[in-house]
């Protein structure tokens, strides 16, 4: 089988993976996920980031969830006027489904090498009342935080969406060490760099777009 050389391409990448709450997440995938709380510590996790549970139903972790309406419920003791729902985008790792009421893995999941727990929609779990889809993240540097779904009023959207462009701009500029210089993903193994085939012209395989010098 003879090899196929490209000289130029255009690529658009659907950044945005959503799952439906009754599927199972992918290991190593990036997911859009939610969490809902007060407006003040909306502030705080945008600037800082989130800080971990004590414990809870699935143990130690961020409590987040594919289903907006679950985040929009919390906090529970917080009213409709003072509730934010974060949109983030959450990088699973490696995923446990847990589905039953005392669970053999269901608070010490993470010492079994996983990095989420998930507890699948209407399993009968007896934690779970509202039978709404949920998740537990181990580790917060996981979660990025990328827009704001539910806020009290447009102002708070407005200030809080505009924190979050500042945070983005701020990392952009202090943590260049992972991304790949020429596509600006996150460097792994799958990233090539090479001199193109045309024009010899340095570029990354992932590039979503380089015009060859070769072809005009």
């Amino acid at each position: 089988m003879s090899s196929i050389q490209f000289f130029g391409w255009d690529v658009y990448y659907d950044e945005d993976h959503h799952l439906r709450a009754e599927q199972e997440a992918k290991t190593g995938r990036r997911y859009t996920m939610y969490h809902g709380t007060k407006t003040q510590t909306a502030r705080q996790i945008i600037q800082n980031g989130f800080q971990v549970s004590a414990d809870g139903m699935l143990g130690p972790g961020v409590y987040v969830s594919r289903d907006q309406k679950k985040a929009e419920r919390y906090p529970l003791n917080a009213t409709f006027n003072d509730r934010v729902v974060l949109k983030l985008s959450v990088d699973c790792g490696k995923v446990k489904k847990i589905d039953k009421d005392n669970h053999p893995l269901q608070k010490t999941w993470h010492s079994q090498g996983y990095d989420t727990a998930w507890v699948p929609p209407k399993c009968g779990m007896k934690a779970v009342p509202s039978g709404l889809e949920e998740d537990c993240v181990w580790d917060p540097k996981r979660i990025e935080v990328i827009d704001i779904s539910l806020a009290p009023n447009a102002t708070i959207s407005a200030e809080l969406k505009q924190l979050i462009t500042q945070n983005q701009k701020s990392q952009s500029n202090s943590d260049t060490s992972g991304a790949c210089q020429l596509c600006k993903g996150k460097q792994g193994a799958a990233h090539t760099v090479q001199p193109c085939w045309g024009c010899g012209e340095t570029i990354c395989t992932l590039m979503t777009r380089h015009k060859c010098n070769h072809w005009g």
